[in-house]
């Protein structure tokens, strides 16, 4: 049995490898699928579920202590350059030695005392929505993106203060801050409606010994109709001490609720699933006989010696490539003094829009659903920064023509040496939700082993994302 499997295993590498003269050669697994439907039908599940559970948490928190922490500094930049000149080092005497408490002698906070909800008017506002309409007469998704991520940061930091305390201050004065460590998954289960008011609200739902699982999403409300939830998000938010920057403990949970139980649950089915998915990573293990086999029949279709192909049709990943590169200046800093995550996901999002709008020909370009960010390390201030695109997969389905993957990465350039460090990802999904006729048949093919395992990640993501729209068609 094992010496058949074996064969099995060396055949599909030996066929493999005769496709991709230019690839390097991998070892083909059989106990790694592409796709888990359990874990998509967790993930449809939860889609569906939490926008009833966070209603219900949602009529518990108190008006009075719903408003937004601004996530921008209010002092002068030259302030900020001037203390940062004379700010204490970890090795520096000035520095408290006081050592933080353990998670038993932190206050438990309940699940709607971090609630925090912000009203966009572009209903009622004609003047604010011109701020954000888009060229299409829509709303600018990017926009709401830098909302989101101000959003997430505003409730973990009144997690962490409590509910009563209206002012941020000082980072210093505070001991500790809070960045965005990823952001799983902001699925867009309705397009937006530029005469409806959007309410984007969220709150803590699971805390670890140091991190917080935050979930936020967006309504469309006014014009006496029903209120519509058009978006739906998780982000995985991680406390730092002020001076160390090492981990620092957060404040624990009361569940009290049913539905607070469920809530928490779901956020602790995020950080493990977030941690299989690592593990599943084509950067750490080979594909599975299935993918290699699509890989390899899509490239005898579609590669370098197919024969009677319109050169229109295919594309190679890598002639996909957009750039941009700009200097990060201090109007765009956070409260800890670097480059605020959410402008970074408003840049990375206007790119692969970009990016996607030039592969599909223009046309009616939606966006379906931000597939995940990694924040890897922070952007300073005055650096470098070059944002870099490709399109990894293509495909299309009984409902969009045309649907793509979009990889936009985000490095830091060090202008002496040239060496770049990379500090996000982010990866998105969009579609041509037009007319068939109109879409061109374009097909991405990879050419080096690299690009395969990008145009693999691409597949995954794509098959993952069609497979929880159906299931949540369903349950409609």
């Amino acid at each position: 049995m094992h010496s058949s499997c074996a064969r099995r295993a060396a055949a599909l590498s030996r066929v493999h490898a005769r496709a991709f003269r230019q690839f390097s050669s991998c070892t083909i697994r059989e106990d790694i699928t592409p796709l888990q439907p359990m874990s998509v039908a967790q993930e449809t599940q939860d889609i569906n579920s939490m926008d009833r559970l966070l209603k219900a948490v949602r009529m518990r928190a108190n008006p009075a202590y719903n408003t937004v922490f601004p996530m921008r500094v209010p002092e002068l930049w030259a302030e900020a350059m001037l203390q940062g000149a004379h700010a204490p080092t970890p090795k520096s005497p000035q520095v408290s030695k006081e050592i933080q408490p353990p998670n038993d002698e932190l206050t438990p906070r309940n699940m709607h005392d971090s609630y925090c909800e912000l009203v966009l008017p572009f209903g009622s506002s004609p003047i604010l929505l011109e701020q954000y309409t888009n060229v299409h007469g829509g709303i600018r998704t990017g926009k709401l993106f830098e909302h989101l991520d101000s959003l997430a940061g505003s409730i973990s930091y009144k997690h962490m203060l409590g509910p009563g305390v209206n002012s941020l201050g000082k980072i210093e004065d505070r001991g500790f801050y809070i960045v965005t460590a990823s952001v799983d998954r902001l699925d867009m289960l309705y397009p937006l409606d530029p005469s409806r008011d959007l309410r984007l609200s969220g709150h803590v739902i699971y805390t670890g010994k140091s991190s917080m699982e935050v979930a936020v999403k967006m309504e469309a409300t006014g014009q006496e109709k029903e209120e519509e939830t058009v978006l739906l998000g998780r982000f995985s938010m991680v406390c730092r001490d002020a001076v160390t920057h090492r981990a620092r403990n957060v404040h624990p949970l009361i569940i009290s609720t049913a539905e607070e139980k469920a809530l928490f649950s779901m956020g602790e089915d995020m950080k493990k699933r977030r941690q299989c998915q690592a593990l599943r990573s084509l950067a750490r293990v080979p594909p599975s006989s299935t993918e290699a086999e699509a890989l390899h029949s899509f490239y005898l279709k579609y590669g370098q010696d197919a024969k009677d192909l319109d050169s229109s049709e295919r594309v190679w990943l890598g002639d996909t490539k957009v750039e941009r590169t700009m200097l990060m200046f201090p109007q765009e800093r956070n409260v800890h003094q670097k480059i605020f995550g959410g402008y970074l996901m408003r840049l990375a999002y206007e790119l692969g829009f970009s990016n996607s709008s030039l592969f599909m020909r223009g046309g009616h370009v939606r966006f379906l659903s931000l597939d995940g960010i990694a924040f890897t390390q922070p952007v300073p201030i005055g650096s470098i920064l070059r944002l870099t695109s490709y399109v990894l997969h293509s495909t299309s389905s009984a409902e969009f023509p045309m649907i793509v993957h979009v990889a936009v990465t985000a490095n830091v350039v060090d202008v002496q040496t040239g060496n770049e460090s990379t500090t996000n990802e982010f990866r998105f999904t969009w579609c041509r939700d037009d007319s068939d006729s109109s879409v061109p048949r374009r097909k991405i093919v990879p050419k080096t082993y690299k690009e395969a395992m990008l145009w693999l990640e691409g597949k995954r993501a794509l098959e993952m994302g069609d497979e929880i729209r159906g299931l949540r068609t369903k349950h409609l």
